[in-house]
């Protein structure tokens, strides 16, 4: 029979069911609900409410991610706080490097991406936030790159008023363009994908990645580690006259489909052609098991909020990076 704990990796929110001995009625079962501590050969620990649980694998009949725990009221792409789908969304574009900072995330990518090199700054970073931000710049400098640091918080927020950000302007951060993260029912926004043939591979192929190098500039290895380095992923492209004419990624982890990558050539917009790759991704994410979506927008980028919004995506949150001018 095979290991129901198999896929399941430190980190990801799970429910492990196992056997348990009572006293009368013999094995029943129960469930541990919690973050995936650690997994060994013999056992798996499931950090619940109540403390650490320590499970013997040959007492698992079944094991599954599940998705963040709800912080608010409303649908479960709605329900999810900030700082849990921020680091949800982190596998959907992993970085090539990362280390911990208490509850801080450091992520390196040879410099490709904003978010696969920046600081995850959400929860306690375990130390004073300037300290904290100090040892992060060293860590950055240390791989050539420049600190940078990802502030979230609700749509609209201020930065002055965050903790972090306060410490961050007093040192001469400048903060960015506004990003909002959208999130979708999956089932709502696949059913208006309509008729447009989506092509879609769990390969990064050649031909797929020259297409993407037509609307941003790639770090070699680098660039290709990130696009392949979620739990899964799915590339879904466009094909016209022999060649690919529109493209998107899917991400699936934590049990959350992320969508990226979104580009239509110019000769090609305004046939439907993102919404048909929108709507197919959305599909597969729900087939996945994966029945939320995040996107992340530029604020300003009023054409694609709008087709966002259409698709039946809705902001959920921002986030801003802050840069320290050289």
């Amino acid at each position: 029979m095979p290991d129901p704990t198999a896929r399941l990796r430190p980190g990801q929110r799970v429910v492990v069911r196992y056997r348990i001995a009572s006293p009368g009625t013999g094995p029943t079962l129960t469930d541990a609900l919690g973050e995936l501590l650690r997994a060994d050969e013999r056992t798996v620990t499931v950090q619940t409410r109540t403390g650490p649980v320590t499970i013997a694998r040959e007492l698992v009949v079944a094991a599954k991610e599940v998705p963040p725990r709800p912080s608010r009221r409303g649908a479960p792409h709605l329900a999810v706080g900030v700082e849990e789908l921020e680091r949800a969304m982190v596998d959907g574009w992993a970085p090539v490097e990362r280390a911990g900072l208490g509850e801080w995330v450091l992520r390196a990518a040879g410099g490709f991406s904003g978010r696969a090199n920046s600081v995850l700054a959400v929860g306690d970073p375990g130390r004073e936030v300037t300290e904290a931000v100090e040892q992060a710049e060293r860590w950055y400098a240390g791989r050539g790159l420049p600190a940078v640091v990802s502030l979230a918080g609700p749509v609209g927020f201020d930065v002055a008023d965050d903790p972090v950000g306060a410490v961050l302007l007093a040192r001469g951060y400048q903060p960015g363009p506004r990003v909002l993260v959208m999130t979708a029912d999956a089932r709502a926004a696949h059913a208006r994908r309509g008729d447009v043939p989506v092509e879609v591979s769990s390969r990064l192929t050649d031909e797929w990645l020259d297409a993407y190098r037509l609307q941003r500039q790639v770090v070699a290895g680098a660039s290709e580690a990130v696009l392949t380095g979620s739990p899964e992923q799915l590339f879904a492209a466009v094909r016209r006259d022999g060649g690919l004419v529109a493209l998107a990624r899917l991400s699936l982890a934590h049990r959350w489909g992320g969508l990226s990558c979104l580009w239509v050539a110019p000769g090609h917009r305004r046939q439907g052609l993102a919404a048909a790759l929108t709507g197919e991704l959305a599909a597969r994410a729900d087939r996945a098991g994966a029945r939320s979506l995040w996107l992340q927008v530029e604020q300003h980028n009023d054409a694609a909020v709008a087709l966002y919004d259409g698709l039946g995506f809705t902001a959920h949150h921002e986030y801003t990076y802050l840069r320290r001018p050289r």
